[in-house]
């Protein structure tokens, strides 16, 4: 009598064959995998990328990431209990402005300069944040 070796055979107990059979758990520990290649140039495809790229940019700002704008970095700091927004701050010379919108892709702000209110314009596409 020949023996030969089994290299893939697994040995399930009694709890995962149940699980198995009512449907619980995916056998081959295979989840959502359809089996067919993605096309990466889809149209579909690159408006999932784009929409996860700018979740993770927004996500990023909120959290406080640190960010470079011309030399200098900056990161975002959490609205208190009596504002909406929050404030963009330098870690040297402290508040920068105030935050009056954050979008999917845009934060505004404002920041008084002799008097004068001056608008802030962030795009979060293009900012570079510090890892």
């Amino acid at each position: 009598m020949k023996k030969t070796k089994l290299n893939n055979v697994v040995v399930l107990d009694e709890k995962v064959l149940k699980a198995i059979a009512e449907g619980e758990k995916k056998f081959d520990n295979r989840l959502n995998n359809t089996g067919r290649p993605v096309n990466k140039k889809s149209a579909r495809q690159i408006r999932l990328n784009k929409q996860a790229f700018y979740a993770d940019v927004n996500s990023k700002f909120q959290k406080g990431n640190q960010f470079k704008v011309s030399n200098s970095v900056y990161s975002y700091s959490q609205p208190n209990e009596h504002s909406e927004y929050g404030c963009i701050v330098n870690s040297i010379t402290g508040h920068v402005c105030n935050v009056s919108y954050i979008g999917r892709t845009k934060v505004q702000g404002y920041t008084f300069v002799l008097g004068k209110k001056v608008n802030v314009e962030l795009n979060l596409k293009t900012l570079k944040f510090v890892k």
